[in-house]
């Protein structure tokens, strides 16, 4: 019934458009308006009235399209699902969840199979629309939109749907139904989506771990998902190696509506992969079997690489900012291609706790627009900052101080690098808030020990990368040096 109600489309759009705008419906008419088709068809018809310019493309395109209607409801082929994936299907089919997070390594077919699903989705559910996104736009088109059109090809579909690029869509010319394409990193757009009828209800992350952290997956979600009471949330990934990824800590906290799926490319048909992948696999377990275990095992194993493993990735409060008994702030310098940091910080002793809650960063940035920034993220004469003392510090330290601020030098010396370093991931908590704090949310959870090319770990901390973690470590100075710390 629910494909007649789909291939009807068309037939509904066309009857609502010979009518005049003033016209009742026949009783006949008021019967069928109760099938989801006649219902999407009133609605874009009753938008395109108004003036909807969406709408109003939506009715054209679907009045034209008589002879595209599909003539046998859409099944999916045994062939695309694996043993491993059908369970998941068959829970997705019956509603059993709302969000499905599938995680693994490479070759494991997470993609291809999301992908899939979200076509069977709109093939069988007439008023939901899908969102897919990437943490950056620029990464959509070779990434989720192709992947889309690979599986429309393989399901033999070319011929429904209809692939655009300016705007980056997909539409499903039976119903009018779409699939659209949006970056974390322009948030504007993701907010603006209005669908011609229906609700948004499909949501895929594709590259999970690639986020700023739970924050920014909660706000997307809070902007896509709304208008009705059923909806699909996919998340896949390949986690991080470091345990301490906001994403590998993510899977780890149980919740009701969720579904967690790991795979590996062993639960894949080894014809799907080819001989050379396969090939490659075996070789890497053989020479570097951690490597292997990550890569390809999709297992999390920073043994001895990951330097904070007592990172937290969290929203931070402004109650909580306002409890902080003491603010640390602290500068490291840069121009090009290094950036200029600031970061402000509290410190409990009490409960071995540091807390990062406020980020400046940027690039050519002079002195006079430092001072200004700082200005506006509140710094006055009372704040004490220390700052990085080496290079071209000196000058910019005293240029700051000629306009009001108190900075004084960081002390450094011998060994001071090795010692705070040791602090730091010592302490019990690490707390970033990473919609505040981006640049040392990704610093933090991506800093790791220097390592042969074998994977063996190298004493000492590389210099590179560490912006956040070096402004941060000169503001808690007079912390760490003091006797007993």
């Amino acid at each position: 019934m629910q494909e007649a109600d789909n291939n009807s489309m068309a037939h509904y759009v066309r009857t609502l458009l010979e009518e005049s705008a003033e016209a009742t419906l026949s009783e006949s008419d008021k019967t069928v308006d109760s099938d989801n088709a006649m219902a999407i068809a009133r609605a874009l018809v009753d938008k395109a009235k108004t003036g909807d310019l969406h709408a109003i493309k939506e009715v054209r395109s679907l009045a034209e399209t008589g002879g595209n209607i599909r003539e046998q409801p859409f099944e999916m082929p045994a062939r695309m699902m694996t043993e491993k994936y059908l369970t998941v299907w068959r829970d997705i089919k019956e509603g059993l969840h709302t969000e499905y997070v599938l995680y693994g390594g490479r070759g494991s077919a997470k993609s291809t199979f999301v992908s899939l699903v979200i076509l069977d989705l709109l093939l069988s559910k007439p008023m939901l629309h899908a969102v897919l996104c990437r943490r950056v736009k620029d990464t959509l088109r070779d990434s989720v939109y192709a992947q889309m059109k690979w599986s429309i090809a393989e399901l033999g579909l070319e011929r429904d749907f209809d692939c655009r690029v300016n705007p980056m869509e997909i539409v499903y010319k039976t119903t009018g139904q779409k699939i659209y394409f949006r970056g974390a990193d322009d948030p504007a757009k993701l907010k603006s989506i209005k669908v011609p009828f229906g609700y948004i209800g499909i949501l895929w992350f594709e590259e999970l771990d690639q986020f700023c952290g739970e924050e920014e997956i909660r706000s997307i979600e809070q902007s896509v998902i709304r208008g009705g009471d059923e909806a699909y949330i996919f998340k896949s990934f390949n986690p991080p190696r470091t345990t301490g990824n906001w994403a590998n800590q993510f899977i780890k906290v149980p919740k009701e509506t969720r579904l967690l799926c790991k795979s590996s490319y062993l639960d894949i048909p080894p014809s799907w992969l080819g001989k050379v992948f396969l090939e490659e696999a075996a070789h890497l377990k053989e020479i570097n079997p951690l490597a292997y275990d990550h890569e390809y095992g999709g297992n999390p194993n920073d043994e001895g690489g990951s330097v904070f493993n007592n990172l937290t990735l969290r929203s931070i409060t402004e109650d909580e900012i306002r409890g902080f008994d003491r603010i640390y702030n602290g500068i490291d310098w840069g121009w090009y291609p290094d950036p200029f940091r600031f970061h402000r910080v509290s410190y409990c002793a009490g409960e071995g706790r540091l807390c990062v809650f406020d980020e400046i960063s940027g690039n050519k940035m002079p002195n006079r627009e430092i001072y200004q920034r700082l200005k506006v993220h509140g710094l006055s004469k009372q704040d004490r900052i220390t700052a990085d003392s080496g290079g071209e510090g000196p000058k910019s330290i005293a240029d700051l101080r000629e306009m009001g601020l108190q900075v004084r030098r960081a002390r450094k010396g011998p060994g001071s690098v090795a010692y705070s370093m040791k602090w730091l991931s010592s302490l019990k908590e690490i707390v970033i808030d990473p919609a505040r704090c981006p640049c040392a949310a990704k610093e933090f959870m991506n800093y790791q020990y220097e390592t042969t090319e074998a994977g063996e770990v190298i004493s000492g901390y590389p210099d590179r990368d560490n912006h956040s973690i070096d402004a941060i470590r000169y503001a808690l100075e007079e912390v760490w040096r003091r006797r007993g710390q």
